[in-house]
């Protein structure tokens, strides 16, 4: 993902309300957007760790098995230690990279 290679903070940052609610007008809007900018990010991080940890399933796991596999282990601690697809999101939106359209205003016309 593109997301990783950005300097996106890990921990969160308290925002101005104007500075979030400026695109939209509307807090609540832009809190939509938000969240399903973050739920879209969250469902492809997920789909990019279970393809990587697919590598090491194998049909026969012992228990054993499973607590030797150091390379699935650093792969995990890596997304981790990834940024919260919140944080990611909200970054996007404040930089202006999330594409979004009023609905109502098109439907007035």
């Amino acid at each position: 993902m593109e997301n990783k290679k950005n300097n996106i903070p890990n921990n969160t940052i308290t925002r101005k309300l104007t500075d979030l609610d400026a695109p939209t007008g509307n807090i609540y809007e832009t809190v939509v957007i938000i969240a399903r900018r973050a739920n879209q990010i969250a469902s492809e991080m997920k789909q990019e760790l279970t393809r990587k940890l697919a590598d090491f399933s194998s049909s026969n796991d012992s228990l054993e098995e499973t607590f030797e596999n150091r390379e699935q282990i650093e792969i995990s601690r890596y997304y981790e230690r990834l940024p919260k697809p919140a944080i990611v999101a909200t970054e996007e939106f404040l930089d202006g990279k999330i594409y979004f359209r009023d609905n109502s205003q098109q439907n007035e016309q």
